[in-house]
């Protein structure tokens, strides 16, 4: 299992899944992704996937989602799993899919971090705790938001340069409470790409932290 993490993580927001995974018997990868944007990122995890042997499942959460379709015809790949994620088609942004549909409050919460050469984008740590992880306890919230990694603007406004082969099997977990990426979008993107989709009532963003469990399921279904 190659767990990717999204925008504003680290390899820790899929800590509730790696546990539950590995007591199955699964080994796991969850590397630390350098939140350049696709066309930075996906060189990168390119190699680290060259490093694990065997058959893989890549499994995103949000803007990882777009990363495991950039990665989808590595050697190796024999399911994809889309988590609170964004599956973009080739020539896409995911700025421009999260502004089709309404119900994203991310927007708003987002803090410029300038410097040379670029810009970053960071959470408001006063604010996006709800937009995050509604679901979770307010402390938890607080705790991911202070340890949060910004992101380079340009991932949202590069296009994405691969769709994901059709002959892949696609797995999307949907959670309906979501408000970072409004749920109607990613139902779309789940559609479009002939995805199974499970849909987890009131489930926030943070869905691979608050709803663990229903995680686990739908990617040890991917692995079969």
């Amino acid at each position: 299992m190659v767990l990717l993490h999204g925008a504003f993580a680290d390899g820790s927001s899929w800590s509730q899944v790696t546990g539950r995974l590995q007591r199955d018997g699964y080994k796991v990868v969850a590397p630390a992704v350098p939140l350049r944007g696709t066309v930075s990122d996906t060189p990168y995890l390119s190699g680290v996937l060259a490093g694990i042997p065997g058959s893989k499942v890549l499994v995103g959460h949000s803007y990882g989602g777009a990363l495991v379709s950039e990665l989808a015809d590595q050697s190796g790949v024999k399911s994809l799993v889309y988590v609170a994620a964004f599956i973009p088609q080739a020539g896409e942004t995911l700025g421009a899919l999260n502004e089709q549909f309404p119900g994203s409050e991310l927007g708003p919460n987002l803090v410029p971090i300038s410097y040379p050469g670029g810009v970053d984008l960071a959470l408001n740590t006063q604010t996006a705790g709800p937009v995050l992880g509604a679901d979770l306890p307010a402390s938890d919230g607080a705790v991911f938001l202070a340890a949060q990694r910004p992101v380079s603007a340009v991932a949202f406004t590069e296009p994405v340069e691969k769709t994901a082969p059709a002959a892949l099997p696609k797995y999307a977990v949907i959670p309906s409470g979501d408000k970072a990426i409004a749920p109607d979008a990613e139902r779309f993107m789940a559609k479009r790409a002939g995805a199974t989709i499970t849909e987890i009532p009131g489930a926030s963003h943070l869905v691979a932290l608050s709803q663990p469990a229903a995680v686990t399921k739908v990617i040890e279904r991917a692995a079969r």
